[in-house]
């Protein structure tokens, strides 16, 4: 006769307010996403001097700018005069300089006040200390991070620690050369879910053997719902070539990996909003947005080689197909699981089993960060 399971093994999730509460939800948005450095997507969507996107960091609205030399800047999409929003489309080419609408206020790609109608001469009047109010920007492998913090937080601490982590060193993470990768393909979701439940699924695989049969068939160790830590890997079931829906390959493995990396799958978490997903042939970059208590939007890029994005032939919906299909299967539990939020059946919360137990740790830091 087996023994019951002590109940000690299993550790409790998180209150259910904590997936719908307005209260708790602008406290994140505050205490996390407005404070820590925030994946607002990839530097190669402003290729040009020039271009811009406007994206929504915390509750505050950011331009992220290509200035005439190349670089990228950040500033707070505000004019310094009465307020007005600056630029409201999501994405644009500017002629040179960024115009208010309501008074015609001007600023220069930099962020320097150009022009104020019949205000520029007025004594006394410094326009140096009416420019744009900047926002701290990196780019790192590719992906712009913005801060809104006063006096940001180490970047390398926050982005460096959890592949340190899960690699032990960065050398294995930098044999993907994720840099110089190009997006082949992007895909953005709209999930009727609370953010921390799309990363809690991501952080566990107790669900793969139930809701992805397709991705157990390529990766074999997840049925047993194993999650893979320190330098483990999922390798490719026998006979399947690459991870796609037909299981065969249409391009090489990026160079530079061992033979162990060409046939084998890693996950990382990159806090707040980053799931990466390396595997032999390509990466899967999901990057998240908060969007109300209740919703978020999810943008998933594949990443291939630079060659092979430039090939007239390249196609990459073999292996597009496949992790949409997963992701797609994912938004749906995920969003099964935020209608049993609001129930009374779960007002003090649920567990996790041992296969989940280490979810527990997002929850301890989101605890921590609200704290």
């Amino acid at each position: 006769m087996t023994a019951a399971r002590s109940e000690a093994s299993f550790v409790q999730t998180l209150p259910g307010r904590y997936y719908y509460e307005p209260a708790i939800y602008e406290r994140e948005l505050a205490r996390i996403f407005s404070e820590m450095w925030v994946c607002v997507g990839r530097a190669d969507r402003l290729p040009s001097g020039g271009m811009y996107c406007a994206v929504t960091v915390g509750t505050e609205s950011v331009l992220v700018i290509r200035d005439r030399d190349g670089s990228l800047r950040a500033f707070f999409n505000v004019c310094r005069h009465r307020g007005a929003r600056l630029c409201s489309a999501a994405s644009g080419q500017l002629k040179g300089s960024i115009q208010c609408r309501y008074h015609a206020w001007t600023y220069g790609l930099d962020g320097r006040l150009l022009g104020a109608p019949n205000v520029l001469d007025l004594a006394g009047f410094d326009r140096a200390t009416y420019g744009l109010f900047p926002v701290a920007l990196e780019v790192w492998e590719g992906l712009i991070w913005l801060n809104l913090a006063p006096e940001p937080a180490s970047f390398v601490a926050q982005v460096h620690a959890p592949i340190l982590e899960r690699f032990g060193t960065l050398e294995p993470f930098q044999r993907y050369h994720m840099g110089d990768l190009r997006s082949g393909t992007s895909i953005t979701y709209e999930v009727q879910a609370n953010w921390k439940l799309v990363l809690e699924n991501f952080l566990e695989c107790y669900h793969c053997a139930p809701m992805h049969p397709e991705f157990c068939a390529l990766l074999p160790g997840f049925k047993s719902g194993q999650i893979y830590a320190g330098d483990e890997s999922a390798s490719l079931a026998e006979g399947i070539e690459a991870f796609s829906m037909s299981g065969k390959a249409s391009r090489s493995p990026l160079p530079g990996l061992s033979e162990t990396e060409a046939r084998s799958y890693y996950g990382i978490v990159v806090s707040p909003n980053v799931l990466l997903n390396f595997l032999p042939d390509h990466l899967v970059m999901h990057t998240l947005f908060p969007t109300s208590p209740t919703t978020c939007q999810v943008v998933c890029d594949w990443l291939f080689a630079a060659d092979e994005v430039a090939r007239p032939d390249f196609h990459p919906q073999d292996t597009v197909e496949i992790f949409d299909l997963v992701n797609r299967q994912d938004w749906e539990v995920c969003e099964l699981t935020q209608l049993g939020m609001f129930s009374r059946a779960y007002a003090s919360g649920g567990v996790y089993v041992p296969a989940e137990a280490h979810i527990r740790e997002l929850a301890d830091f989101i605890l921590s960060r609200l704290a």
